[in-house]
């Protein structure tokens, strides 16, 4: 099976060409093996592109996570399968629309020599129950979220998958490896969470480290860091947009007055290959 591994700032995804390449029935188990790093190419997750049902979509875009399970987006495989999706002759224009299991995303190549690629992500959802949390209200903002012996004051945003954003006064010496897994998995969080630990740096600027469900700590999180900046806005902290820096770069990361969510950032092909199943 052909495959390409791809990476948006250090957030290394294996892409195949569903439209040539003749898939296995659970793609789940392929995306299992395929990622692991000792066993397998090694990423974080898997992205399949496929025919979709909607005729408007140029492809159904589907994310597995690194332990087989589906998500319902990826920000930075989405840019990453943007160029992808061009490279492999699935779509001919620098603007087109793919099919998600959350809601549709419209990516736009900014400079395909470079590897820029924004996405309209379309508008973030704030109830609880669609996030889904355990969380009175209509939105929570700042609510006070108990971890054994501490508490934090979370910010949920769903922008296809959960977040949970805490802001953090160090986020480079924050304990994420600790406390990320327990609040993925906190009662409050039916389908757990990705957890993203912001800080404020003044100037529209903000830091970020995040704990992916299902996958741990990784280098960077396209959807996570359109919601931090989303919470962020809902707390005061900055107006509308952001810079979102990152262990290996920076996302602009915008909310716009359409109620959508722009974020523009690079995407890198890595290698080519062949896998065998």
């Amino acid at each position: 099976m052909r495959f390409a591994k791809m990476h948006g700032l250090g957030n290394d995804m294996i892409l195949i060409n569903g439209f040539t390449e003749k898939l296995p029935d659970d793609l789940g188990s392929l995306a299992l093996a395929i990622c692991d790093r000792h066993l397998g190419v090694g990423a974080d997750g898997l992205i399949v592109l496929t025919p979709s049902p909607d005729p408007e979509a140029a492809a159904l875009f589907r994310f597995f996570n690194s332990d087989g399970s589906e998500a319902g987006m990826c920000g930075n495989g989405l840019r990453c399968a943007a160029l992808f999706a061009k490279q492999e002759g699935i779509v001919d224009s620098d603007q087109f629309i793919f099919d998600t299991i959350s809601n549709p995303v419209l990516p736009t190549i900014l400079d395909e020599a470079a590897g820029v690629v924004r996405v309209d992500m379309g508008e973030p959802r704030l109830l609880p129950s669609e996030i889904p949390a355990d969380f009175p209200g209509s939105r929570v903002v700042a609510a006070a979220l108990p971890v054994h012996t501490r508490v934090f004051y979370a910010t949920l945003v769903s922008m296809g998958n959960p977040h949970c954003v805490i802001f953090v006064d160090d986020v480079d010496s924050f304990p994420v490896e600790k406390i990320g897994p327990q609040i993925e998995r906190h009662a409050l969080f039916p389908e757990k969470t990705n957890v993203e630990f912001v800080q404020l740096m003044g100037d529209d600027r903000l830091k970020m480290r995040v704990w992916e469900r299902a996958c741990g700590e990784t280098l960077a999180c396209g959807s996570g860091a359109c919601a931090a900046t989303v919470a962020a806005i809902l707390n005061g902290y900055i107006k509308e947009g952001a810079e979102m820096l990152l262990s290996h770069g920076s996302l602009d990361i915008s909310w716009g007055a359409d109620d959508h969510v722009y974020m523009t950032g690079p995407a890198k092909m890595i290698a080519v290959g062949e896998y065998e199943i």
